[in-house]
């Protein structure tokens, strides 16, 4: 069954494959039953064993479920802003699940999936860009043949040009 997102034409929308979606479905289940249960249970013991402010353990256990809970946070906003395998339309228009060639410079092409980082583990031979990342956001609504500008990680504006985006097969 494919998951369908209401999130269609908002910005903050993250695009994945059903497989990207049901890998973070299921990690978020586990983090939220047994691995949460586990670090309960160590706060658990590490408090019976007394002086809380002494206790390693139980600071460790604190730290950990701080570290679960924030992933708890971040996989239920991803999955809520999910657009799952809703395959764009082949216009040239570059939007999540497209697959995007840009220039550089004369010989100097990338080729990557613009959709959510979380896909990285099952696609094959495609660097993964979030839509919201530099280029991502540069690149949003742009088409083929258009020529776009945005900043580097140093602060320098990087220039590209779109020569090709179609949708991901995969």
């Amino acid at each position: 069954m494919t998951q369908q997102s209401e999130n269609t034409g908002r910005t903050d929308t993250v695009w994945m494959t059903q497989e990207s979606y049901d890998k973070l479905t299921a990690e978020l289940e586990n983090l939220k039953g047994p691995v949460r249960e586990d670090i309960v249970n160590k706060i658990a013991a590490a408090r019976d064993e007394g002086d809380l402010k002494e206790n390693g353990g139980y600071h460790a256990a604190r730290e950990e479920q701080g570290k679960l809970e924030a992933r708890i946070k971040q996989l239920e906003d991803q999955l809520r802003k999910a657009e799952v395998g809703a395959r764009p339309a082949d216009d040239g228009v570059v939007e999540p699940g497209m697959v995007v060639t840009v220039e550089f410079g004369p010989g100097d092409e990338e080729r990557f999936l613009l959709g959510s980082r979380e896909m990285s583990d099952h696609v094959e031979g495609l660097t993964v860009y979030s839509p919201q990342s530099p280029m991502g956001a540069a690149i949003s609504g742009h088409q083929v043949g258009d020529d776009v500008a945005f900043e580097g990680p140093t602060g320098k504006k990087i220039a590209i040009k779109i020569t090709a985006a179609k949708p991901y097969e995969g």
